[in-house]
């Protein structure tokens, strides 16, 4: 069966995850993770992505962004892979692949789902058990977002900014969303959809989506492919 394209459209935040080759550590101290976050920033400037969240765990990573065009979010994974695993095989004196093969990444709608991925990133440190808290994990944006520092690498989603009207009041808000976890459903629905590489959104939204691209966007139902998708498998 033929692998299906990776769903990717400019202007629509994406959940990315990217695994060590066989779950093996990809960041081993703090001049890894702060190289890591250095290279991310720098790329993705250049190939403009806009960085909404990001945590970096021992052995993987996950990112939400919005790429400008459709070929920046590739671009930007292809440039940061090759340079950061070109440091890293270097400082620690080894050689061959570091990653576990491609990317895996979704389109989700951001109305139902952008919140609920920055905190389900949030607590992956929590429920891995490498923090009690989220604030305790320093590799990831969530003390950007409350106003515990200032990350260049970020760039957050204007429903961020819907928030509050003052930074107070958007970081109170944004603690209480974490605070309030995620769903077991949302958190499913989050890896499920990303490992996957189906679009992750309402009914309404997926019908909409599926016009703008010929790649399907979700798994179609038994005997029926979606309604004006073409089969690529």
């Amino acid at each position: 069966m033929a692998r299906l394209p990776r769903l990717t459209l400019p202007g629509y935040p994406h959940h990315v995850i990217q695994r060590g080759n066989n779950r093996q550590p990809v960041f081993a101290d703090a001049q890894d993770y702060e190289t890591m976050l250095a290279t991310l920033a720098d790329s993705a400037r250049m190939h403009g992505v806009a960085i909404h969240a990001y945590v970096l765990m021992g052995n993987h990573f996950h990112l939400l962004a919005t790429p400008a065009s459709a070929e920046s979010l590739p671009r930007i994974m292809q440039a940061m892979g090759r340079s950061y695993v070109r440091y890293f095989n270097q400082r620690h004196g080894r050689s061959g692949t570091l990653w576990e093969g491609r990317y895996r990444s979704t389109l989700i709608q951001p109305e139902r789902y952008l919140m609920a991925c920055m905190v389900y990133m949030d607590l992956n440190p929590v429920r891995a058990g490498l923090a009690e808290r989220p604030a305790d994990w320093p590799w990831s944006s969530h003390a950007h977002y409350l106003g515990l520092r200032n990350d260049r690498v970020v760039t957050p989603h204007a429903l961020y900014w819907a928030l509050g009207n003052t930074p107070f009041a958007r970081e109170a808000a944004y603690g209480e969303l974490v605070g309030a976890g995620v769903a077991a459903e949302h958190q499913a629905q989050l890896t499920d959809a990303t490992l996957r590489g189906w679009a992750l959104g309402e009914s309404a939204f997926i019908e909409n989506l599926q016009k703008k691209i010929e790649r399907r966007v979700s798994r179609a139902r038994a005997g029926r492919p979606p309604a004006g998708s073409k089969k690529h498998d």
